[in-house]
């Protein structure tokens, strides 16, 4: 039953669902204007750069994997490069695609998972995905079949599909061989198939009005669609390297939040993830994956957040078309890693995680030990975006009874696909010993 929306009131959700980690929501509305809005995060903070601190410049890709159950490759990636800045390392060659390969098939699992496990059960009015197989259970095989297929790709690289352990500064500890690689062909041919039926099914949906105007941040690289590696720019004008990071973004803690919130010096809030990355690399995209944006009307100008579900399908059969591409032309390299110089100084490293730009820094003693980390993830970056989503998605559907505009504002969070234990792991800590 719908009942007349009182001019005055608080929409509140105490337990977010369908997020990674533990978060709250509660939006103040005074005399039909939104106020105070807040995307309250109180999971406990997990203390990483804590961790990280005295331990040697080897283990950042082994421990910050352990961030993420979902994302743990962006960790690895983002501080081997931080890692191998530090010490004048540069990876190139099959090493660099093997690393690429494996983003891929994160990319894969992940954006798979949040389409139809997180995201798209809101489409229907539905609550979970146990209740989208009730009217669609092919849809729903097809996405464990594609997880499947990202996770084992993962193993095969990464050792395991979880926190995987093959990854090493410097390169791998082992790399598969070619005709290993080969023999995983048919499966992403499968998977490609798959992908572009989920892209289908996605660009049909009805999405709420809803257009944002935030600075959008990403990664770009001279030919490709940035994953591993590239400039970091903006619509708004940024073009900067890695090791600029720290003079144009700043993180702030705000009360209600465990995790830090993160601002661009002097222009404030902005946004990273699917939506900024397609607008600022589409032109990099595969003919396959562009054409299927095309299909269903996905176009680089797209700035309606409720619509990143189709930019994260698109993507999704992106990376398959290139890990295609990497495993045709794949020859086993020499060695499975360089050896690193050990030495002193400060390392940057930014790579994208499927939820958006992932930056380390390291600053490294003479003799290899960490003396300092920093570590913002995507959702970090996000938070202010996300609570100036909610005040423009409730102010623009103000009419609605409270559950549905509770319900829509909670959708417009898992738009971002936030992981909230990802962004809580801040630390700043003074240790006195008498």
């Amino acid at each position: 039953m719908t009942h007349k929306a009182k001019p005055s009131r608080t929409l509140t959700t105490e337990e977010l669902a369908r997020v990674e980690g533990e978060g709250a929501m509660r939006v103040e509305i005074h005399e039909g204007t939104v106020g105070r809005v807040e995307l309250n995060i109180y999971e406990p903070p997990r203390f990483f750069e804590g961790f990280l601190r005295g331990r040697r410049y080897s283990e950042p890709p082994d421990i910050t994997a352990r961030i993420c159950g979902i994302c743990p490759v962006a960790y690895q990636m983002s501080a081997c490069r931080a890692i191998e800045d530090a010490l004048g390392l540069e990876v190139n060659g099959q090493l660099r695609e093997l690393r690429r390969l494996l983003y891929c098939a994160e990319w894969i699992e992940s954006h798979i998972l949040h389409i139809h496990f997180l995201h798209l059960p809101d489409f229907f009015g539905l609550d979970s995905a146990i209740d989208l197989a009730g009217i669609n259970r092919p849809a729903v095989e097809r996405a464990l079949a594609l997880k499947k297929i990202g996770n084992e790709l993962l193993e095969l690289i990464g050792g395991r599909a979880i926190h995987p352990i093959n990854v090493q500064v410097g390169g791998f500890y082992k790399v598969p061989t070619r005709r290993e690689l080969l023999a995983f062909r048919p499966k992403l041919e499968h998977a490609r198939d798959m992908a572009a039926e989920v892209v289908e099914l996605v660009g049909g949906l009805d999405f709420p009005e809803l257009e944002v105007d935030h600075e959008m941040v990403a990664l770009r690289h001279p030919t490709e669609y940035a994953i591993l590696d590239g400039r970091i720019i903006s619509d708004g004008g940024l073009d900067i390297t890695d090791q600029e990071y720290p003079e144009h973004f700043v993180e702030e803690h705000v009360e209600h939040s465990t995790a830090l919130h993160s601002r661009i010096r002097a222009r404030g809030t902005y946004l990273v993830g699917p939506l900024a990355r397609f607008r600022l690399n589409f032109d990099r995209l595969t003919t396959v994956a562009a054409d299927a944006a095309g299909a269903v009307g996905l176009t680089a100008d797209c700035s309606n957040p409720f619509r990143s579900i189709v930019v994260r399908a698109v993507e999704t059969l992106d990376v398959i078309e290139v890990g295609l591409a990497i495993v045709d032309a794949y020859d086993e390299p020499d060695r499975p890693y360089l050896e690193a110089t050990i030495g002193g100084g400060t390392g940057h490293g930014a790579t994208e995680a499927p939820r958006g730009l992932l930056y380390h820094r390291y600053k490294l003693s003479d003799d290899g030990v960490i003396t300092d980390a920093v570590i913002t993830p995507p959702t970090s970056q996000n938070q202010a975006a996300i609570e100036d989503d909610l005040t423009r998605y409730v102010q623009a559907n103000i009419g609605l009874d409270d559950e549905e505009l509770r319900k829509g504002a909670e959708v417009t969070i898992r738009n971002h696909d936030p992981c909230i234990s990802c962004a809580t792991h801040f630390l700043d800590l003074t240790v006195v010993r008498t």
